[in-house]
């Protein structure tokens, strides 16, 4: 395997997005190992940010497509696994940024009620303020 490739890999994993976060799965920190076979062939070890994902077949259908589109690469083999457990800190700290510059706060089992370094500005609803 050759560092060309596995950066041309990575960019393609770099275009899969979980559709309900705006974040791609690469940043996300859902890629847990690439596994280079042979030049031409590549194992992928990732999981979801939830084992009952109701988009996992897709997700992991794109990631096979894009990284099948990577020129020298003929064969690709996705693995799910569910240890060790996705976790928000997984994310890289661009990703982490993107989520909180964006105010997106993605799905209810990313949020979080509790302030966190990349918090910036974050103050209870003015309702609660007043009571």
């Amino acid at each position: 395997m050759s560092e060309p490739i596995k950066e041309e890999v990575i960019k393609a994993l770099r275009t899969v997005f979980d559709p309900e976060i705006p974040i791609n799965v690469y940043e996300l920190g859902l890629i847990y190992d690439l596994e280079f076979e042979s030049s031409d062939a590549v194992r992928i070890k990732m999981t979801l940010t939830a084992p009952n994902c109701p988009m996992a077949e897709v997700i992991v259908q794109d990631v096979t497509k894009k990284v099948q589109a990577v020129d020298g690469i003929e064969k690709v083999e996705v693995e799910l696994v569910w240890e060790p457990k996705w976790d928000p800190d997984m994310m890289s700290e661009a990703a982490k940024l993107d989520m909180e510059f964006t105010g997106h706060v993605g799905p209810a089992h990313l949020r979080k009620d509790k302030f966190t370094s990349l918090t910036f500005n974050k103050s209870k609803p003015r309702s609660a303020r007043d009571n």
